[in-house]
């Protein structure tokens, strides 16, 4: 895994684009969640052979449904796919 030093999200507290509070907090942890975890699915398909292809369509789907709990803004499908995302590796 590379981490990089630029923070992805920091349009987020630069641009005054969310306000404060534990919905903004939830998003903004559910986005650095799927940012990592769109990190594990290319791990998951340089793996040879296909071999990684499983676990790369689970977490592709997780990202999914995480994503769609966003734009739904669901808070409690948010909570539940940031736990879920929190565990993958």
């Amino acid at each position: 895994m590379t981490s990089t030093m630029n923070d992805p999200l920091g349009f987020l507290n630069n641009s005054g684009g969310m306000n404060g509070g534990p919905q903004a907090d939830l998003i903004q942890q559910l986005l650095y969640e799927i940012i990592r975890v769109k990190e594990l699915i290319a791990y998951y398909d340089s793996i040879p052979n296909g071999a990684g292809q499983l676990g790369s369509s689970i977490l592709n789907e997780l990202v999914t449904e995480a994503y769609n709990s966003l734009v739904n803004y669901d808070t409690v499908l948010m909570k539940k796919y940031y736990d879920l995302l929190l565990n993958c590796d």
